[in-house]
């Protein structure tokens, strides 16, 4: 079974590959966003984490998906944009990934299986679920999409 995060690579947004053992030794949030979702205006408490506890440790990691709802149908580089443009998005956003089914990223497939749901569910129920990963890259805790990001500030602290 896989240790941590930092055993997964992913490709950012940008098209290159990157190596989670780059965020070792932080607190990492990865979330799975959409453009189109109710939940999308977390995008601005996402960046205000980030910017309030960045020089911490905290990085926040946006994986965007299309399987709620087809609500993240661009590609890449418009999710980007949009991203920028409506919320100031500065934390890393990687391609477009499956969360769920035979196409799941296998970082996905280790957070479902470290941080389980409400009555252990594994599966991933809608955009903007959070998982909150340790200093030692693994998963400790997911939250809902209903959580708002700043409501899990004092589960970042105590890992900061």
């Amino acid at each position: 079974m896989t240790a941590s995060i930092y055993d997964f690579s992913v490709t950012n947004i940008q098209g290159q590959t990157v190596p989670l053992a780059e965020y070792k030794d932080r607190v990492v949030l990865i979330v799975n966003t959409a453009s189109k979702c109710g939940f999308t205006p977390q995008y601005k408490e996402l960046e205000q984490l980030y910017q309030k506890y960045q020089a911490q440790g905290l990085v926040i990691l946006g994986f965007p998906c299309n399987q709620f709802g087809a609500q993240e149908q661009g590609d890449n580089e418009t999710i980007s944009q949009f991203c920028e443009l409506n919320f100031g998005v500065s934390f890393p956003l990687f391609e477009k990934v499956e969360v769920n089914g035979p196409n799941t990223l296998p970082l996905y497939r280790y957070l479902k299986t470290s941080a389980k749901g409400l009555l252990g569910s594994e599966k991933v129920k809608w955009n903007f679920t959070k998982f909150l990963v340790n200093r030692q890259g693994e998963a400790v805790t997911r939250f809902a999409p209903t959580t708002k990001p700043m409501a899990i500030e004092a589960d970042i602290l105590k890992l900061l």
